[in-house]
């Protein structure tokens, strides 16, 4: 077990949310083993995104380089044996992970909806014809603009605060983030309306937390196997498939969200133009266990409906 003089080195980024999701994971691994909180160690590692999101902040996360520029220096320091365990958002995590890493625990996973955040109106039907909404997600982008082609929508990046401030200032009317990070945050007040995934289905693996580790670790697999919630791991099984056979990135707009109904898997799918003038989506059940094929052969069934180019910026 680890102790104070020989902590479990737990990685994350330094932002607010990153901090509340790796102290999140902190509690739950003392609580389960009975550990004090000096057997631990919070190691705020700056990645080369975080370096270019503040200098580019009104550029998409495409034109900064993509997801993978906000995991790279953390999971290298855990292949290094810098760290031990890597905390992340599972939304923002590639399907695939570097050569001797294996992100299989996830913490139980929060409110997956979209919150609508706006000084003066309470929801997106509210917002007057021609309004200004800020957005740094493309797959938000391209929803609201399949939705509600009479709106303006312009890049918005930055942490809660920095959104505030540009509502403040009228740079944009309306701006959205995840309800599960106000949540964590302890900010959910900042929420005007959340979106049901009926109106604006979720990114992939939205709410939840993953924990990344190295494969040869087996003290740490031991470590984090009573904090592991599998009823998350068997939705991400479906959602992460679906991303993966679509090939998912930054710069695809795609939706997902699967959802336990007694012993059977729901997994709802849509596909989206990057401009918004066409969105495409679908539905499939199937047995728990059979998630990943079940995301498998949804996203396959978009992907034929999908004209060519279908995804191109053009």
């Amino acid at each position: 077990m680890p102790d104070a003089k020989s902590p479990l080195k737990i990685g994350t980024r330094g932002s607010p949310l990153a901090l509340a999701q790796a102290y999140e994971t902190r509690s739950r691994l003392m609580a389960a083993h009975g550990l004090p909180e000096a057997a631990f160690e919070i190691v705020v590692i700056k990645t080369s995104g975080d370096d270019r999101a503040q200098i580019a902040a009104d550029m998409s996360l495409k034109e900064i380089g993509g997801k993978g520029l906000f995991t790279k220096e953390i999971e290298e320091a855990m292949v290094d044996g810098r760290i031990d365990i890597a905390v992340h958002s599972m939304k923002d995590m590639p399907t695939e992970q570097p050569e001797g890493l294996i992100l299989n625990c996830y913490l139980p996973r929060e409110d997956v909806r979209d919150a609508f955040v706006s000084l003066n109106h309470a929801g997106i039907g509210d917002l007057p014809e021609g309004a200004v909404v800020g957005s740094s997600s493309l797959r938000r982008r391209s929803q609201l603009a399949y939705r509600r082609p009479d709106l303006k929508l312009v890049q918005f990046r930055g942490n809660v605060q920095t959104r505030l401030k540009k509502l403040q200032e009228g740079v944009a009317e309306a701006t959205f983030l995840a309800m599960a990070g106000l949540t964590r945050l302890g900010m959910i007040e900042v929420a005007k309306s959340a979106i049901a995934p009926e109106e604006m289905l979720p990114a992939v693996a939205q709410g939840a937390i993953g924990i990344e580790r190295r494969i040869s670790d087996a003290r740490c697999e031991a470590l984090l196997a009573p904090i592991h919630h599998l009823p998350t791991a068997q939705r991400l099984a479906a959602e992460r498939a679906y991303l993966a056979t679509l090939d998912g990135s930054c710069e695809t707009p795609i939706a997902g969200l699967a959802i336990i109904e007694g012993d059977e898997l729901w997994l709802r799918g849509e596909i989206l133009r990057p401009d918004g003038s066409e969105a495409i989506s679908g539905e499939g059940r199937g047995s728990i266990s059979e998630g990943a094929a079940l995301g498998d052969d949804l996203a396959r069934r978009l992907l034929a409906k999908a004209p060519t180019g279908f995804f191109d910026w053009r």
